[in-house]
């Protein structure tokens, strides 16, 4: 992301280069040391699950573990899938220490 050296406003991508739509400050595509757009690949991420004592500072809720039954487990939410779709929300059982998540 570049901003405007002008104004400060964002700059946007356009067939010339980069254009800032506040005040129309131009900069051409030669004069920019890197790529307009650029691109990373995605991997696979791995779910980290908490393990141990670090699940003690989580809030908890009022959720039925599975496994046990017992009525409380500690929460967290994590990113799993691209950034326009809802997280997802883990829990762990308070008392057997069962990990699960919640489906939409």
């Amino acid at each position: 992301m570049q901003f405007c050296p002008k104004c400060k406003s964002m700059m946007f991508p356009t067939k010339i280069g980069l254009e800032c739509k506040k005040c129309g400050h131009v900069l051409d595509k030669k004069d920019e040391s890197e790529s307009l757009i650029s691109k990373s690949k995605r991997d696979d991420r791995e779910v980290i699950v908490l393990e141990g004592n670090e699940a003690e500072g989580l809030p908890t809720a009022k959720m039925r573990c599975p496994e046990c039954g017992h009525n409380v487990a500690y929460w967290w939410l994590r990113q799993l899938r691209s950034a326009d779709e809802s997280e997802t929300r883990f829990f762990k059982c308070v008392k057997c220490r069962t990990t699960w998540r919640e489906y939409d």
